[in-house]
């Protein structure tokens, strides 16, 4: 039987990370993978993650199952924290899953069972786990553009236009903030634009919120998931605590769904049971307890902020450095778009010849299509960055 497997590609990102390690040259830089770094280098565990798991360590007394949908409480701390009263909790059923990727998998296999015929369109660039895993399902699949490559920023007439032209009843994967790749998000005003749309076609929004509090806050980042979830009367949300809480490899998700009613939110419920049950039965609970630790004690939720806030800031802070120093060193200002971009990452727009010689002269590790991680860089690095793109272009 094993016999008829074949080679599966590499992951394009994962075999740069290995290009990475192999290289010698003291200077490299490493702006592919994407986590959160510090100026050190360094992915650290948040204060507030600390204090909880010892409290953790000290007080839990039992490992036991804690139910196919997870903890009920992190379900209602994590709805509270994207959604904060959009809309009625008696019309949200809502499961744990294993990191925002498992949400993801886990909205699609809904989708399937629910509408198997239905298309799901992405954004033209979007994040490359959403396409092959709509690809894997067999999912009928389409592209709406997204990103203007020439002015850095969202080609929105052009997703309009794609948008107006999907038929009832499809999924559009709607990014909530901080867009990966390319670090472009809507305006409020587009947002408005594009939900009237949604709703006038009956299209089925799915938004992925992997980044909340990464952008502009926690508050202003959900603020495109909480118009979607209160205007249209059906909608899916991934939602991640990688990033904003700094627990990566514990694996911690929820996936959100808003109903019509309570009937169709209690049938709904039951599905997302049924789907954890075929695919992991009991999702990891010490990331979620971690979570729902740090969102209902107020001393550490207020810890937890103010270490996210600066978080936010130090990416921004590096955005409008590398922005100014690419202004300076090229003379022009064609890349002023990073310093409005949010988020871990941007997309710079340029060849992937020329990030391929950026790698090879400069030792600076950038995803093929150039998309950076704003936070791989520090003070240091960001104008040797902006001089190797500027003698390479």
């Amino acid at each position: 039987m094993l016999n008829n497997l074949l080679k599966q590609p590499q992951d394009k990102i994962l075999a740069l990370m290995d290009a990475y390690k192999a290289d010698v040259r003291e200077n490299k830089i490493d702006l592919g993978v994407g986590v959160y770094k510090n100026a050190s280098g360094a992915t650290p565990v948040m204060l507030a993650v600390k204090a909880a798991e010892k409290q953790l360590w000290q007080n839990q007394e039992t490992k036991s199952y804690v139910g196919l949908a997870g903890d009920p409480a992190f379900s209602k701390c994590m709805i509270d924290l994207v959604l904060n009263g959009a809309v009625s909790l008696d019309k949200v059923a809502a499961v744990a899953t294993p990191g925002g990727t498992g949400a993801v998998r886990q909205a699609l296999e809904l989708i399937k069972i629910a509408e198997p015929n239905a298309t799901v369109w992405l954004s033209n660039p979007t994040w490359p786990n959403h396409l092959s895993i709509v690809k894997h399902l067999g999912m009928p699949l389409a592209e709406y553009k997204y990103f203007n490559s020439e002015t850095g920023g969202v080609d929105f007439d052009g997703m309009l236009h794609d948008i107006k032209k999907i038929p009832t009843g499809d999924i559009v994967l709607l990014h909530g903030c901080c867009h990966n790749p390319t670090g472009a998000n809507l305006t409020s005003e587009q947002e408005d634009q594009l939900i009237a749309i949604l709703s006038n076609n009956g299209v089925i929004p799915f938004v992925d919120i992997a980044y909340q509090g990464f952008g502009d806050g926690l508050e202003q980042d959900a603020r495109f998931t909480r118009k979607i979830a209160s205007q249209l009367p059906e909608c899916l949300i991934a939602a991640s605590c990688s990033k904003n809480f700094g627990i990566y490899r514990e694996r911690t998700g929820i996936l959100i769904a808003v109903t019509c009613d309570p009937q169709q939110r209690a049938i709904t419920q039951g599905n997302l049971s049924f789907l954890n049950r075929q695919n992991f039965s009991f999702p990891p609970d010490h990331g979620a307890r971690l979570v729902t630790m740090i969102l209902e004690d107020t001393p550490l939720r207020k810890s937890w902020v103010q270490e996210l806030e600066e978080t936010r800031l130090s990416m921004i802070n590096l955005r409008k450095q590398l922005a100014n120093e690419l202004h300076k060193k090229t003379g022009s200002d064609r890349f002023d778009f990073l310093a409005h971009h949010r988020g871990m990452f941007s997309k710079l727009g340029i060849s992937s010849d020329l990030v391929e010689k950026i790698r090879t002269d400069f030792a600076v590790y950038m995803v093929g299509d150039s998309r950076i991680n704003i936070a791989g860089l520090n003070m240091t690095t960001v104008p040797l960055l902006a001089t190797a793109i500027a003698q390479t272009i």
